[in-house]
């Protein structure tokens, strides 16, 4: 993924605020939090000369299609079930201190981000999730902790 002034670079720069943004670079910033899309710049989906970036802008946010609302994708063909994510969570290890936060069986699993079931992870609640809300923070404890990197957040 990219950041937020490498964005900007393919911007058109006007700051034309047809966004609804005083700036482009407010722009940028709107895309990678994804409170915006693309589209949303009519100068860069209208204008041919910005055609090419328009193009490479939408590819990279092609892959956060299918996303969760925070960003969370699961690539159950990688998954294996080890379980890692679940108990690393802080979210389920605060909500269920006695199950998953002791790494046992979890206790509550309507509670959990994170559950494994069928042998492969499972996201639910996302409201919990440390990445969800006004709130957010960048919490990766799901993702440092997966041996095969079956977690991603776009």
């Amino acid at each position: 993924m990219t950041n937020a002034m490498e964005l900007y670079q393919m911007l058109p720069k006007t700051n034309c605020k047809k966004c609804g943004k005083t700036s482009c670079m407010a722009f940028a910033v709107a895309l990678m939090a994804h409170e915006l899309t693309p589209e949303d710049c009519p100068p860069l989906k209208e204008e041919p000369k910005y055609k090419e970036n328009y193009e490479k802008i939408s590819g990279l946010f092609k892959p956060s299609e299918g996303a969760t609302e925070t960003g969370l994708i699961v690539h159950e063909d990688l998954c294996f079930g080890c379980g890692n994510c679940v108990v690393a969570c802080p979210p389920n290890v605060a909500n269920d201190p006695y199950g998953v936060g002791s790494g046992n069986a979890p206790t509550n699993p309507n509670k959990l981000v994170l559950t494994v079931e069928d042998g492969v992870v499972k996201a639910q609640n996302l409201g919990e999730c440390r990445r969800f809300g006004k709130n957010k923070i960048l919490c990766n404890g799901c993702i440092v902790t997966c041996p095969v990197e079956a977690i991603e957040f776009v």
